[in-house]
């Protein structure tokens, strides 16, 4: 469980800390865009006011989006503690706990999740943008859904 805690502590501190240096230190909230290696990465403001890709950004779902990513949370957190798992088990945990707290943070200081993470390539010109919370979310829900909960390495035959 200590690899699930320092993991999602230090996914979370990555990610509150690139918002702050990206949004407001190199002031991209003012600046709206910054080129970085464009066109494969540019740091591009967006306030995501809703889930993946902007959807529902037009209700008023700030605070159930911030409960789901709570209960989220705490249910990943007590099915690690209630089953052994393998090191990398608890390392996805963290990553997706790390994230989702990451994304709750923004939702509670700004209303809405700070992305500005844009990347494209060979012309197609991706109008979307994320943040390592994301990231981080994506990673650790594939690591869970592929996770092997044995707690031991399984011998193969």
């Amino acid at each position: 469980m200590r690899l699930l805690f320092w993991t999602g502590f230090w996914v979370f501190l990555a990610d509150q800390a690139s918002k702050y240096i990206v949004v407001h230190y190199l002031d991209l909230i003012t600046k709206l865009e910054i080129d970085v290696f464009p066109p494969f990465l540019v740091f591009r403001m967006a306030w995501n006011r809703g889930v993946n890709f902007g959807l529902g950004a037009g209700l008023d779902m700030r605070w159930v989006l911030i409960g789901v990513a709570i209960v989220i949370s705490l249910v990943v957190l007590v099915w690690l503690w209630r089953k052994p798992a393998t090191p990398m088990t608890y390392v996805a945990g963290g990553f997706l706990i790390g994230g989702a707290l990451g994304n709750v943070v923004d939702r509670l200081l700004y209303g809405a999740v700070a992305d500005f993470l844009n990347m494209s390539c060979c012309g197609f010109a991706n109008p979307y943008a994320f943040n390592i919370a994301d990231v981080a979310i994506f990673i650790g829900a594939i690591g869970i859904a592929f996770a092997d909960m044995s707690g031991t390495k399984k011998k193969r035959t």
